[in-house]
């Protein structure tokens, strides 16, 4: 079986290379990396590459930055045209970005088989472009791999038949055990960086709610600036967030923030671990920060991880309530989590699935 991945950005390099490096042990199926160049940032896409060790793509479209519309629609018709010429028996996509949707809206166009890995995630807001990636790929596909059972209910509630649904558990979740022993051996960001583990506070801001609105932004930064007068705050600064900060004036230099230039996944990986709380807008933070048993605040108004806030794991936050968001995460005991992302054996549900799986509907 000819299988065509499709990935685009930072968290779907984490999750493919945990996928395809099971799919390199079958020697039935044959997998065609396509990277969009969604992140094409040296820091955001070419390290992920090198530290997992995935293979280099068959094709890289070289298509970023622009609207949302645009840069769809520009993914869409490259893809297609690799479709035609690769002819795959089943096309495989990750999580909600606009990757994601291109690459299943051009795969359903064409008949050809669709999985979707992360699928069933809902934060119930229509105006998150993610949201609509995810339901519009959700709709498409004929494998739909979901990492929780809130993530099957989603599905069910919305029609789909459950005989296309199966529960692996979270592929992410996979990658932080295998990846965990190098990291601790090959990563030095907490000595480069001068930091005591669990001296500090991780954060990170990259979610366009938060970006391209000044005014959130402003003030999300202001209170963090004021958490930072009783506690050390390390962020790796997002390209779209560094542009925002400049829009909005923010003084990097005469905060008592420590900005950080975006960093490996190895390295991020050290990050979570070794801090005492992290702050963050990132869907797949949010779930490592649980996997290293560390407090997490959440700066949005929901998300798609439903089931780490109503268990206590996480807490949502604004600047309004950061503060007391903050000091709840503090209380955070971690001796009895419940495995709610399954075993850390994802990536080889899937394949099984896939090996099973008719080369044409």
């Amino acid at each position: 079986m000819k299988i065509l991945t499709i990935i685009g950005a930072r968290p779907q390099f984490i999750k493919a290379a945990a996928v395809s490096r099971v799919i390199q042990s079958q020697q039935h199926l044959d997998e065609i990396l396509v990277h969009t160049g969604q992140h094409f940032d040296a820091n955001m896409s070419a390290v992920f590459f090198d530290e997992l060790n995935i293979p280099e793509p068959k094709y890289n479209l070289d298509i970023s930055g622009g609207s949302h519309g645009e840069q769809t629609g520009k993914m869409l018709i490259k893809i297609e045209e690799v479709l035609l010429k690769e002819n795959p028996d089943l096309v495989l996509v990750y999580g909600d970005t606009n990757s994601t949707l291109a690459a299943a809206l051009a795969a359903v166009k064409l008949h050809i088989p669709l999985a979707h890995v992360e699928a069933g995630l809902r934060s119930f807001n229509k105006k998150m472009p993610e949201e609509i990636n995810r339901i519009l790929t959700d709709h498409s596909s004929d494998i739909l791999f979901t990492p929780t059972a809130a993530a099957i209910k989603n599905l069910q509630n919305e029609g789909i038949d459950n005989s296309k649904i199966l529960n692996v558990g979270d592929v992410m979740l996979d990658a932080t055990n295998y990846y965990g022993t190098k990291a601790e051996e090959h990563s030095s960001i907490l000595t480069d960086l001068k930091l005591t583990p669990k001296g500090y506070i991780l954060v990170t801001v990259h979610r366009a709610e938060n970006t391209d609105s000044l005014t959130r932004l402003k003030s999300i930064f202001d209170s963090l600036e004021k958490l930072s007068s009783d506690h050390n705050l390390v962020i790796p600064v997002h390209p779209r967030t560094m542009k925002s900060l400049k829009a909005i004036d923010f003084s990097r230099e005469r905060s008592k923030i420590k900005f950080i230039s975006p960093v490996g996944y190895l390295d991020m990986m050290m990050l979570e671990k070794y801090s005492k709380t992290i702050i963050t807008d990132s869907g797949g933070v949010q779930k490592e920060a649980y996997f290293h048993k560390v407090p997490c605040v959440t700066l949005r108004d929901e998300t798609e991880w439903t089931e780490l806030v109503v268990n206590g794991w996480n807490f949502l936050a604004n600047s309004d309530n950061l503060f007391e968001s903050f000091s709840k995460a503090q209380k955070i005991k971690f001796s009895d989590v419940d495995n709610i992302y399954g075993d850390g054996d994802a990536a080889f549900k899937i394949v099984d699935k896939l090996l099973q799986y008719p080369t044409s509907i």
